[in-house]
């Protein structure tokens, strides 16, 4: 299982210059675990940059993978996490999902860049 942070989304949706390389991870999406907060951190950018239809547009491709809701476990993993790694509440989210999903996580963000199952594609 992968995990694709919204950095890896975004690129993709924007054809950024990592678009093909997130594409690698972002071609199967029954392989692809999604927290809700990258859903509403994708929606939220695409949106205020594009349009409202761009963005249920790109929604709709995030929602073909598996969803995860914030759970008890996730988010105080996450805290534990952010209190560890001195994280914001989001990546936290993200790296608990993945951790406590046993996923990798493709990202360009530089909070994740030495972390345990991190894929870094650096920008």
């Amino acid at each position: 299982m992968i995990l694709v942070d919204a950095c890896g989304w975004l690129e993709y949706f924007t054809d950024g210059p990592l678009a093909d390389e997130y594409y690698q991870y972002l071609k199967k999406p029954k392989e692809i675990i999604t927290p809700t907060i990258i859903l509403y951190e994708v929606y939220k950018k695409i949106k205020m940059e594009r349009t409202e239809e761009d963005a249920l547009l790109a929604a709709a491709q995030i929602q073909e993978t598996e969803i995860f809701n914030l759970t008890e476990s996730i988010a105080l993993a996450a805290a534990d996490f952010s209190l560890e790694y001195k994280m914001p509440m989001a990546d936290a989210i993200v790296y608990a999902t993945a951790s406590l999903k046993n996923a990798k996580i493709a990202t360009s963000d530089a909070h994740f860049e030495k972390l345990d199952k991190v894929i870094f594609l650096k920008k």
